[in-house]
């Protein structure tokens, strides 16, 4: 998956689209992530230990993965992510448009 938690995103396509977050959270084997303040859902939840006051609670519900794109941190543009290996061996993700690698 080009996308990892904790990147910044923005919604490309939808009913959220041009809103910006951070990801809190991967479904790889649904294609589906969670974006910050991203398709807010209402939940009515009863009164609990864990939720003592209940009521009516906003949280933020999944959204398919090909609906965001990755900002890239040094161009702040959204834009495609490719990997290239490294000398050791290992892999990085580098940003398409100006070639920047990406944290990991």
């Amino acid at each position: 998956m080009h996308i990892r938690k904790s990147d910044k995103v923005v919604v490309v396509s939808g009913n959220h689209k041009g809103k910006e977050g951070e990801v809190l959270k991967v479904f790889p084997g649904e294609n589906r992530v969670i974006v910050e303040k991203v398709n807010l859902i209402k939940r009515h939840t009863r009164q609990s230990q864990a939720a003592p006051q209940g009521g009516i609670v906003e949280k933020e519900a999944p959204i398919h993965i090909s609906n965001v794109m990755l900002v890239c941190p040094k161009c702040s543009k959204p834009s495609r992510t490719g990997t290239q290996a490294l000398g050791d061996g290992s892999r990085v993700r580098i940003c398409k448009s100006c070639g920047e690698m990406l944290a990991n």
